[in-house]
């Protein structure tokens, strides 16, 4: 059942109450018996569901980006290319004290 929130015309008091959705809203205030308006509230939070983003959790399990068709029109899958480690540089040769 949602919070609906209210505010006097003639005092000014701001209450909120526990009403189900069919319910009529409130007309009359708890305190002096005068008109009352219902407030537009933020309404609910948004809620993410799942372990991470759109693509992550959305993504059809069949489609991948890696695959591609071939002539014959089959699709295969590519697997990338290890990366290969880069080459320390050398140490510069130390020079020797002659003595």
């Amino acid at each position: 059942m949602p919070t609906y929130e209210y505010k006097c015309d003639k005092c000014g008091y701001v209450f909120e109450e526990l009403q189900s959705m069919n319910e009529d809203p409130l007309t009359t205030c708890p305190r002096c018996n005068g008109s009352v308006q219902r407030l537009i509230g933020p309404g609910a939070g948004l809620i993410f569901k799942g372990s991470g983003f759109y693509l992550t959790d959305y993504k059809k399990s069949n489609s991948s980006p890696a695959t591609t068709s071939g002539s014959n029109g089959s699709t295969s899958t590519k697997k990338p290319e290890p990366a290969t480690p880069k080459a320390k540089p050398d140490k510069p040769p130390t020079k020797d004290k002659a003595s």
